[in-house]
């Protein structure tokens, strides 16, 4: 009796490993009555929900590590075939000029990324103070209304001396707030903190060569796949972002290395 017993558990352990619907029927099943998984949700909410954020977090964990490994692909390309951006004579360069590694800034002045990219170029160019130089080049967007002028006043005051228009470019965006609620009139504390002439300034601001110049920055920009703000090239290779200096220095450092 008792082995007969067994054999009838262990037949149905059998019938229910070999019986079990496929996942095509189950799929089925729930399209033909969605209730199936409602009731099965109701009974034990919290075990679904668990289910739900594990399989989030594990979607998500995925989406990041082949993020990272498509970002690692694409900057060693571009270690090996760098992007070559235009540095015109007359550009304004932060830092010194025979400095091993170029950083270019693609950027808007009234951006919130921006501010903190800027935050974080400073902290590379004082960290790498004979290694590194920065050009800044502009990528006013459309719905930030005070870019396009702010861009407009650091070229114009590069007219005048490079080095008012890098203080410049500190002060608007050590002040960034200022520039959205003083507008213009931000741009123009700035400019006299700067000191700027501010005759010569009013004069120059639509000067046709400075309309050139920010089009051909956006130009660059767009042809280097650059649609948001701030964009950085570091010897070619791209950072898409408000990146930490992590990030910068992990690419300066391996520049650094294959000069030497």
């Amino acid at each position: 009796m008792k082995a007969l017993k067994i054999f009838s558990i262990g037949a149905l352990a059998l019938s229910l490993v070999n019986c079990a619907p496929s996942a095509k029927q189950l799929k089925e099943a729930v399209e033909k009555d969605p209730s199936i998984v409602f009731v099965a949700i109701e009974k034990d909410p919290e075990a679904f929900i668990e289910v739900v954020n594990k399989a989030a977090q594990n979607a998500q964990r995925k989406a990041q590590e082949k993020a990272v490994a498509e970002e690692g692909k694409k900057r060693d390309e571009e270690f090996a075939n760098p992007l070559q951006p235009a540095i015109e004579d007359g550009r304004v360069i932060f830092g010194p000029k025979d400095a091993k590694v170029t950083i270019i800034e693609y950027s808007d002045f009234e951006c919130p990324y921006c501010s903190k990219g800027h935050a974080t170029v400073d902290e590379v160019m004082k960290a790498y103070p004979k290694d590194v130089r920065v050009v800044y080049k502009h990528l006013p967007l459309d719905f930030h209304p005070m870019a396009m002028p702010a861009a407009r006043y650091f070229e114009a005051i590069a007219m005048q001396d490079h080095a008012k228009a890098e203080k410049f470019y500190n002060l608007v965006f050590e002040n960034q707030g200022d520039l959205r609620t003083k507008k213009e009139g931000s741009l123009k504390e700035s400019a006299k903190k700067a000191g700027a002439d501010m005759k010569r300034l009013e004069k120059d601001l639509n000067s046709e060569a400075i309309t050139k110049r920010i089009e051909a920055d956006m130009e660059e920009a767009r042809k280097f796949g650059f649609s948001g703000t701030p964009g950085f090239l570091i010897n070619g290779v791209s950072l898409r972002g408000a990146y930490p200096f992590s990030e910068f220095k992990d690419i300066i450092d391996r520049h650094l290395a294959a000069k030497k």
